[in-house]
């Protein structure tokens, strides 16, 4: 069958080698399964597909901000709405904004600007009570703040104040009883502490009265332009036998290429002199690894003797793939994203289309502060495939062509 293909099968109809093919799977362009001989098993059309774009092939997927011409009666409190990536995406799937809730003056600027119908509270969640709100919601949803999880972090979880946001996200489904409460963080936050402290959300949410499942979503299979890995905790109260569902999938991904088709001129940041010409040597998809030994010596200063891959300094983007994983700036030395061909920093609006915001969704603030709130964004096509798993979930309707059923644990 054709999905079910070994990596030497597979290189051999495309004509490549079997590097190729693993170089694709490492770098997020290909997935694979496993066989029960522990075998890696490929797909041959999501193969071809990735050949003909790497190649200048047409194998474009119609990059667009997804959105439901269906709106539900199915309400949701959102947690952390930040400038609006997670919550416009539930928006476009159906679902209704009850209340949203957000410290950053500018990103409730952003909010205030662009959805003014939202129920915005301007607040720290700590001071809000959400009992008024008691079994008259449906869902909560929360990205609790994940710098304390990240791999780029300190890593201190709950030994920080961030860290503790989780209780109170916690707390408002322990004060409301949603029929769903979602959760939305790093990947880091699996292995944080060897495990516990994912155990420990895990284990208040269940005594709270939640069955609780997991699962690292791969947004670049989502939709959106982006490798970007979030892990999305579901709970489902104890009453409701529903299942618990996660999108599934998709057998393509979308470039950068097809992405920034059309996008917008707007402001971005600027190189200084050296930094732009030391770039202008890098090509489209490279990085540091790509320069000469005594300017990489130049570039990296003392990072040139220290351990680890390095792979985000001096890094440009390839308009062939998915953009690497936006962060809150586009030109910091350890995670560059270097435009694909012109030798700058990627621009605000390029910033937002990759993270699927629509053009006219207008962020508020300095442009440092722009690039902040899409940078910490959740890709609003992620949002929407999250809100129609939801929405089925509620219904009671899997649909398993675009979605998958995980266990609680």
């Amino acid at each position: 069958m054709n999905n079910n293909l070994t990596v030497t099968e597979v290189a051999k109809k495309l004509s490549v080698s079997a590097d190729t093919i693993r170089r694709w799977e490492k770098s997020g362009l290909i997935k694979s399964r496993r066989s029960e001989n522990n075998y890696r098993l490929f797909n041959y059309n999501e193969a071809e597909r990735v050949k003909k774009k790497l190649h200048g092939g047409s194998s474009s997927n119609g990059f667009k901000i997804l959105k439901s011409t269906k709106k539900t009666n199915f309400n949701i409190i959102e947690l952390f709405t930040g400038a609006g990536g997670t919550a416009l995406g539930l928006e476009n799937a159906g679902l209704v904004h009850e209340l949203a809730v957000e410290l950053d003056k500018n990103a409730c600027e952003t909010i205030r600007y662009n959805r003014p119908r939202w129920n915005l509270l301007e607040d720290d969640i700590r001071n809000i009570d959400f009992k008024p709100w008691k079994d008259k919601v449906d869902i909560i949803e929360g990205g609790f703040p994940c710098q304390s999880f990240s791999y780029a972090g300190k890593g201190m979880g709950f030994g920080e104040t961030r860290g503790t946001l989780f209780f109170e996200f916690a707390r408002a489904i322990q004060e409301t009883m949603p029929k769903v409460a979602v959760g939305e963080n790093v990947k880091g936050l699996l292995k944080h502490d060897q495990g516990r402290t994912l155990d420990t959300m895990l284990k208040k949410l269940n005594e709270i009265g939640y069955r609780v499942g997991y699962k690292v979503l791969r947004s670049q299979y989502l939709d959106v332009p982006q490798k970007r890995e979030r892990l999305i905790i579901i709970a489902v109260r104890n009453d409701l036998s529903f299942p618990l569902l996660v999108p599934k999938e998709k057998d393509y991904y979308i470039s950068i290429r097809e992405a920034l088709i059309g996008v917008p001129k707007s402001d971005g940041q600027k190189y200084p002199k050296r930094k732009s010409e030391i770039l202008n040597l890098v090509p489209p998809g490279g990085y540091w690894k790509d320069l000469p030994l005594d300017i990489q010596k130049e570039y990296m200063g003392r990072s040139y003797y220290l351990g680890g891959g390095k792979t985000g300094m001096a890094r440009r983007l390839s308009f062939d793939e998915p953009s690497l994983t936006l962060t809150c700036a586009p030109a910091q030395k350890q995670t560059e994203r270097c435009h694909p061909i012109e030798t700058r920093p990627l621009t605000v609006r390029e910033y937002a289309r990759i993270q699927t915001f629509p053009d006219e969704w207008d962020f508020s603030g300095s442009m440092s502060s722009k690039y902040r709130q899409i940078g910490n964004a959740v890709p609003v096509n992620l949002g929407y495939h999250i809100g129609k798993s939801l929405i089925a979930m509620l219904k009671n309707s899997p649909d398993l062509s675009t979605m998958e059923i995980i266990k609680p644990v």
